[in-house]
């Protein structure tokens, strides 16, 4: 096992959450860690990283990447392509620029990174990691466009791994639902949470020990992991649970 350390490291959505969390426990063993978000006031207090600001939802944006990395690394070592965000709603609508917008965070930007990284790797070896989410392989009701969104992310690392060189490893990370701004930021109403939910600590120190490890998949939930298997060889048993979660979304949209 291949520990990270003394490595020159880019993690995007880096002011919260999972990204925060990585970022932290990463910085205290040596690492040179560039911080990318849109909101970087956190980050402006964190002293040893380099704090860099961007949407990461544009080509532009994720080339600014790339074009200040260059100023402070000779290479990247590992990217993590943590960024994105949920929504939690009733799809009763139409609205173009809502999708698109979602999209081009949590689908356009971590593949736009890809290409990028690769690019700048040249040959050479190199980590790329993104967050995905259990939802990329199980639809849940009221993240309907979210879900879309990861199992567009999972489809895509299922692919590039038939296409892509030794030289990189690719680690995708899974996990359910994380107790981070995460819901707040899905809906301005209140709403009652997927079961189950960790914490984003323990998330980050799966990722960690994931790429450590150079698995291809993190499950950071190992109750998610059983369930996945229970309900390939007994059904009913998903149809109770998402039938649990669709009562919840039920309740939500009643009170709008």
């Amino acid at each position: 096992m291949a520990s990270i350390e003394g490595m020159n490291i880019i993690i995007t959505g880096a002011n919260s959450g999972i990204g925060y969390h990585m970022m932290m426990k990463l910085l205290s063993k040596g690492n040179r860690i560039m911080a990318v978000d849109k909101n970087t006031d956190v980050l402006c207090n964190v002293d040893g990283i380099i704090p860099f600001e961007c949407d990461v939802s544009s080509k532009d944006g994720v080339d600014s990447i790339f074009d200040e990395a260059s100023k402070h690394f000779d290479k990247i070592d590992l990217f993590v392509a943590n960024a994105g965000f949920p929504y939690y709603e009733s799809m009763d609508y139409v609205d173009w620029d809502r999708i698109d917008r979602i999209f081009r965070t949590n689908v356009h930007s971590p593949i736009y990174s890809y290409q990028s990284y690769v690019q700048h790797l040249n040959g050479r070896d190199g980590i790329f990691a993104i967050t995905d989410s259990a939802m990329g392989l199980m639809g849940m009701p009221g993240f309907t466009l979210y879900t879309s969104t990861k199992f567009a992310v999972n489809g895509f690392q299922d692919a590039i791994r038939l296409e892509k060189g030794y030289n990189i490893q690719l680690t995708v990370l899974y996990p359910v639902a994380t107790d981070t701004g995460f819901f707040k930021a899905a809906s301005e109403s209140d709403f009652e949470r997927p079961f189950p939910v960790q914490t984003p600590e323990h998330v980050a120190s799966s990722m960690i020990c994931g790429i450590e490890k150079g698995k291809k998949r993190v499950f950071p939930c190992r109750l998610f992991s059983v369930a996945m298997f229970l309900f390939k060889i007994f059904p009913p048993i998903k149809w109770l649970y998402l039938s649990s979660e669709k009562r919840k979304f039920e309740r939500f949209r009643n009170r709008l």
